[in-house]
């Protein structure tokens, strides 16, 4: 498909009140607002004013980060769904939910549920899970093995989009395989746009070859054009291999925007962000992300050699590969010391940061966008509300008068706007 019939899609990645430790410093937060709904339904009706594609919620059944830093995932995704689509009419609702600490059939008939009753809204972000703190709560001594998790991953998505078909067709499911046995069919009716669609967050090899035969958006972790060129191209032909449209799989990497009118005025506010981060969550996210302890690091120089070259130990390392590669391509590509890259990933991992103003973000979703190193973004605000409100008032007005984004809301599903096909079997019948 030419660039120029292409059309971005922006969803917002909701983590809690932003991407920033600080963000629950400022004003228009306070301090239980990551366990205020208002605050969820506040930030979703902001998204919908500005045409945004979905409402997009990651998860993991554990603590992530320190809730002695900042405010961390504290409440169940598809609960906090439920009230966002009371609250809007056309937003997308994307779920985060892990393959490796669920049941296929319950978790298939929580979101198609949601899904009927949100007018096909909704959306599967489809997760492995790597978090050693999640095992633990689940009774694991350690983390499943990466093969492990992802053979079942294919198993389940496997179990629930034929659940979710059973549930138009009304033929009972029957499923056996190493990991599940099912028989039966959902109670929940199949919904308006037929099934959710499935999105795929795994950055891992066997993680793109998962997203290029399911997965109809990809949310990715890139800091630099040359490797989201890559990742982009290698996703879409393992799509094609298997058969599907590439068009169909929709990359889309994380984007951390800090904006000001100036560029001043953004790396002013980035700073104030700062203040109040200890120096160690910095450095302890870098060592998740590496799988380097911190006493092999020296801030003033470079990452070593020997750390960054080759895949990791399997046997040790258990984080995100898809973050790993990212950090350590931007490392390797502008020979920063560690002090340098810790100030680069600007505390979003391995996802692209733009400090500046509303020209200097629209101009690089649309140099990515043209260059074919994304086919749009799960946009990551600083703060909300209030980062998100700049980008609805100064980003997206720049991005329509370009001709990339919608000014309304044409398509009522998500998998419309998404410009996936429905299953073969097609959509439900209006009641």
């Amino acid at each position: 498909m030419s660039s120029s019939r292409r059309q971005l899609v922006l969803n917002v990645n909701v983590l809690d009140v932003g991407i920033a430790p600080g963000a629950w410093t400022l004003d228009d937060v306070h301090a239980h607002s990551f366990v205020d709904l208002d605050h969820f339904t506040r930030v979703a009706r902001i998204a919908e004013r500005g045409t945004l594609d979905a409402f997009f919620l990651a998860d993991g059944p554990g603590f992530w980060e320190n809730p002695r830093v900042k405010p961390t995932r504290a409440l169940e995704p598809l609960v906090i769904l439920a009230a966002v689509a009371t609250a809007t009419e056309n937003l997308g609702l994307i779920g985060t939910a892990s393959t490796t600490f669920n049941d296929p059939r319950d978790l298939a008939e929580r979101f198609l549920s949601l899904d009927y009753l949100s007018g096909g809204r909704v959306g599967w972000n489809v997760v492995t899970t790597y978090s050693p703190t999640a095992a633990a709560n689940f009774g694991f001594d350690q983390i499943p093995d990466r093969d492990y998790r992802y053979r079942r991953a294919e198993a389940f998505v496997g179990v629930v989009t034929a659940l979710w078909k059973s549930a138009r067709s009304g033929v009972p499911v029957s499923h056996h395989s190493e990991f599940f046995d099912v028989d039966g069919v959902l109670r929940a009716p199949a919904s308006e746009q037929g099934q959710p669609p499935l999105v795929q967050a795994g950055g891992s090899p066997a993680g793109r070859e998962l997203a290029g035969r399911t997965a109809h958006g990809v949310f990715s972790a890139e800091l630099t054009l040359d490797s989201a060129r890559r990742h982009y191209k290698h996703v879409k032909d393992v799509a094609r291999a298997a058969g599907r449209n590439p068009d169909d799989v929709k990359i889309l990497p994380g984007l951390i925007t800090v904006l000001g009118s100036t560029e001043a005025e953004a790396v002013a506010r980035h700073e104030q962000l700062r203040e109040h981060v200890p120096a160690r969550f910095g450095w302890d996210r870098l060592s998740l992300t590496l799988g380097v302890p911190l006493a092999e690091l020296d801030l003033d120089q470079p990452i070593p050699p020997s750390l960054l070259d080759g895949p990791p130990d399997p046997a040790t390392f258990s984080g995100s590969l898809g973050f790993r590669e990212s950090v350590v391509g931007l490392a390797r590509e502008r020979n920063l010391t560690v002090a340098q890259l810790l100030r680069e990933l600007n505390g979003g991992g391995g996802h692209r940061a733009v400090i500046g103003t509303p020209e200097q973000v629209a101009d690089t979703i649309e140099a990515w966008f043209r260059a074919e190193a994304a086919d749009g973004f799960n946009l990551m605000p600083d703060a909300f509300p209030s980062g998100l409100d700049t980008f609805v008032d100064e980003v997206v007005p720049l991005l329509r008068n370009r001709g990339l984004f919608r000014h309304e809301y044409a398509e009522k599903t998500l998998r419309d706007r998404f410009a996936v096909p429905l299953p073969e079997y097609g959509a439900a019948r209006s009641a």
